[in-house]
């Protein structure tokens, strides 16, 4: 079992007091789903729905092992009071409070945050569907999502930005994928690190450990093989590699430009932003794209804009046009996982 979980939890009271429900979901850093319960309370507050929710929760993260937790409640109050920002005046509250403080000090780490309520669907969901049945509702793992997450390999050469806006995507509900290895070109480079951290599967490949661009293709090939990878996604990666006719239309990229303009070789980072300034652009923006063997060649999924202002230097632009990657990356793997059918392009990547 992972030692770090993500707990999403509900509470409501229709009536207040009146018929009650709590519910939670459990899943992976990388997105799997592991719990996913609501329990009827018969008559009770909204406030003792919402603790008895993150209760539950934290129970069963920790019957499963978990040693560090972060929580996410759409009940403003709870978290704050949980936090320390709010005392606790209920004495019907505060008895389920210091059960919730008596449980948190059994992890080793743990994160109480608040989440606005359309972010909490899937446990206001499941809420609402003890409620009904005036009963509780448990669903299998396997029956978390309507599919199962699309599972990325993520490649990357440096800080690892664009995995942990992925993670943080995945984490909050808002994109049904899991990161099932993240291939790193380098071996001491701060993604690696906080790859680890989140508890995802790291690998090393280095370019100049293998012969040619083909072994070290291949290397990278079964990596992705062995994770049962349906989509890679680049992030800041920085090595060329031959891409296999397994992964062709699977591999994205994302580049820091309106493509076609400002894009190929030598074209990256910083070297992008300048040459916008120097070309005198009003616009600006970032390009999500299949990858072919050509640099930056590939189809067109997702573009962005963003203005470029008269005062503006290359670091400045950089950090608006990021502002747009951290919302195009997440948008073109969702049209990836919504498109045909995956059983058929599953079915067809075998065949390769």
């Amino acid at each position: 079992m992972p030692d770090r979980i993500i707990a999403y939890t509900d509470g409501a009271s229709r009536g207040n007091p009146g018929p009650a429900a709590a519910g939670f979901t459990l899943s992976e850093p990388g997105g799997t789903p592991l719990q996913v319960k609501a329990f009827f309370l018969g008559e009770a507050t909204n406030n003792v729905a919402e603790y008895t929710a993150v209760i539950r929760a934290l129970e069963a993260a920790r019957q499963i092992g978990a040693e560090q937790v972060t929580l996410f409640s759409d009940s403003e109050l709870l978290v704050k009071q949980v936090n320390g920002q709010y005392k606790v005046k209920s004495e019907y509250i505060r008895p389920l409070f210091q059960q919730v403080v008596d449980l948190l000090a059994q992890f080793k780490d743990w994160k109480v945050r608040h989440i606005l309520r359309e972010k909490n669907k899937e446990a206001d969901k499941l809420v609402n569907q003890a409620l009904d049945r005036r009963g509780d509702v448990e669903f299998a793992a396997a029956d978390a999502a309507d599919e199962k997450p699309v599972r990325l390999g993520v490649l990357i050469s440096g800080g690892g930005t664009t995995l942990m806006n992925i993670l943080d995507y995945i984490n909050r509900g808002e994109l049904n994928a899991k990161v099932a290895v993240v291939i790193s070109s380098r071996s001491e480079v701060a993604g690696v690190e906080r790859a680890k951290n989140a508890g995802l599967n790291v690998k090393i490949i280095r370019k100049k450990d293998y012969p040619d661009i083909g072994e070290f293709s291949k290397r990278i090939e079964e990596e992705l093989v062995a994770a049962d990878v349906e989509l890679v996604v680049q992030g800041g990666w920085l090595c060329l590699w031959k891409i296999p006719p397994r992964y062709e239309n699977r591999v994205m990229n994302i580049h820091p430009a309106l493509l076609p303009s400002f894009g190929g070789r030598g074209m990256w980072g910083h070297y992008v932003h300048e040459a916008v300034l120097r070309a005198g652009c009003k616009v600006s923006g970032c390009t999500v794209h299949f990858c072919t063997n050509e640099y930056d060649k590939g189809p067109i999924i997702v573009q962005r804009a963003c203005e470029v202002k008269d005062t503006d230097t290359p670091d400045t632009l950089a950090a608006r046009v990021f502002e747009q990657e951290c919302i195009a990356y997440p948008q073109a793997i969702r049209l990836f996982a919504e498109g045909p059918p995956r059983r058929t392009r599953r079915k067809r990547q075998a065949e390769n």
